[in-house]
């Protein structure tokens, strides 16, 4: 696409820039420019800037700018012209760092991927390629850290999770509550993962990168930012487990259905009966481990760490559900018994009207493991045959 119909798509997909900038003297008017050459709707943020900023900015009346008095970090600044920009009625925003790293030239690469997009709630990030070897070594060990929590957290497998060159589709976002606390660079980590999570499509674009030690201003600061995000990322892990899994579940069994659900989603066709029967491996072994009161997230964690089917494991977790429990702690109670040489003497009306678990601990934690263990060993195997045979089936009848 030529210049012309770049800024026509811009102007026709109601696209602004967005431009934060803090004390980038130096590369700031080249960046403007640049940008201009695409469209006229730059809405630039001036973060408390000490240096010249201000009159640099006045060289470019023909732009927004936001003004804030004090320096309070870039999340604070993409909020503040995000929002600014969802009040004039743009519905997209492409930002670009004016620390001279980003290249204006790369933004057809953004609008491109728009236009030919199915999906249109997307937000796309220009991939940097960290593997290339002139990525200074301290942005190439925060994204890697980025990029190792993001699939943690969300299971997005993302090539550059820190790139500040993205586009946003920014009325969607709106609805989307973010943190107050997230005025720095984790702000943009927390951009992806929300917007995943309420249904955005997370893509990448290939973008050419800069580092000249001469000109570029780098506010990143490895060691507080880099613990900002991980905290950040521990608390988006937390809110998976706790939240977003168990309501894209709910969500899923209310909109297909009990029969398709069970179907799709617990049978999983496409998983092999080795995962399939790793999962009720895993489900039985935590159901029946001594973890009472962190079944439900430990397993839901592992499933998604392992990459296991999610629905199976947490069901078969369910062994040990309420009603079932003092059977559990029987079976465990007269194994551990076996297992230490005792003679045990428990019975089920005992154990539900009056029984001190504490005074025969050693017996139940024993006896907990090694039912954990077998029963694990004998459901995954059990499981896997059941499996294997439905899948042979399949393969006749649809053969």
């Amino acid at each position: 696409m030529t210049l012309s119909d770049i800024s026509s798509k811009l102007n026709s997909y109601r696209c602004c820039v967005v431009l934060p900038t803090y004390n980038n003297e130096k590369t700031l008017e080249r960046v403007i420019t640049g940008v201009l050459d695409y469209t006229k709707d730059v809405i630039i943020v001036n973060d408390g800037s000490t240096d010249g900023t201000a009159d640099i900015l006045q060289k470019f009346p023909q732009t927004i700018q936001l003004h804030l008095p004090k320096n309070a970090g870039k999340g604070n600044a993409l909020k503040t012209g995000f929002n600014h920009a969802v009040q004039l009625g743009f519905e997209y925003a492409i930002t670009l760092d004016t620390d001279g790293q980003h290249f204006p030239s790369d933004i057809p690469n953004f609008v491109t991927e728009l236009d030919t997009s199915d999906h249109k709630k997307i937000l796309i990030i220009g991939d940097r390629n960290m593997n290339n070897a002139d990525v200074l070594a301290t942005s190439a060990k925060g994204n890697r850290v980025s990029t190792f929590w993001m699939k943690a957290a969300t299971g997005l497998k993302l090539q550059d999770s820190q790139s500040g060159f993205r586009l946003y589709p920014i009325k969607e976002m709106a609805s989307i509550r973010f943190m107050k606390a997230t005025k720095k660079f984790e702000f943009e980590i927390e951009a992806i993962v929300k917007s995943y999570w309420a249904g955005i499509d997370i893509v990448h674009v290939p973008i050419k990168i800069l580092y000249d030690l001469n000109e570029r201003v780098s506010h990143f600061r490895p060691f507080k930012d880099i613990a900002r995000m991980v905290v950040l990322y521990t608390w988006f892990l937390l809110v998976r487990l706790f939240y977003i899994t168990p309501r894209n579940l709910f969500r899923k069994l209310k909109k297909k259905g009990l029969k398709r659900f069970f179907l799709e989603d617990f049978l999983r066709h496409q998983d092999s009966p080795k995962k399939k029967a790793l999962s009720i491996a895993l489900g039985v072994f935590l159901g029946l481990s001594p973890l009472w009161g962190f079944h439900t997230v430990i397993v839901i964690f592992l499933a998604i760490l392992l990459r296991l089917n999610k629905v199976i494991a947490f069901a078969f977790s369910n062994i040990s559900f309420p009603p079932f429990i003092p059977l559990v702690l029987l079976l465990s109670l007269q194994v551990g018994n076996w297992v230490l040489g005792i003679e045990s003497h428990f019975t089920l009306e005992g154990i539900q009207e009056n029984f001190d678990l504490m005074q025969h601990f050693e017996a139940y934690l024993v006896g907990s493991i090694v039912l954990s263990t077998t029963s694990a060993a004998v459901f995954g195997m059990l499981g896997y045959l059941f499996f294997l045979i439905i899948d042979r089936k399949n393969v006749l009848t649809h053969g």
